[in-house]
């Protein structure tokens, strides 16, 4: 590329990046889906959470509270 193209072509990239006014109107369902897509989207991530760190969790509690287990003993009476 030659120089000539290189600075035209930063010219151009640099005039897409200048903030301009939008000329657009986003009415109210739009904003309440939005907000709605978002909430959706934390809870979810936080029900995968309570998910994978609460239900092991309580299954570990749950284990330590009923104590060692007791030997079963076979049908024909041995243990």
């Amino acid at each position: 590329m030659t120089p000539h193209r290189i600075s035209a072509l930063t010219g151009a990239i640099l005039l897409t990046m200048i903030p301009t006014i939008a000329q657009a109107y986003s009415g109210p369902g739009v904003g309440l889906g939005a907000i709605g897509v978002v909430l959706g989207i934390v809870g979810s991530v936080f029900l995968m959470t309570v998910s994978l760190i609460w239900y092991p969790v309580k299954r570990m509690v749950r284990g330590l509270r009923r104590g060692p287990a007791a030997p079963s003993r076979r049908r024909d009476g041995n243990v």
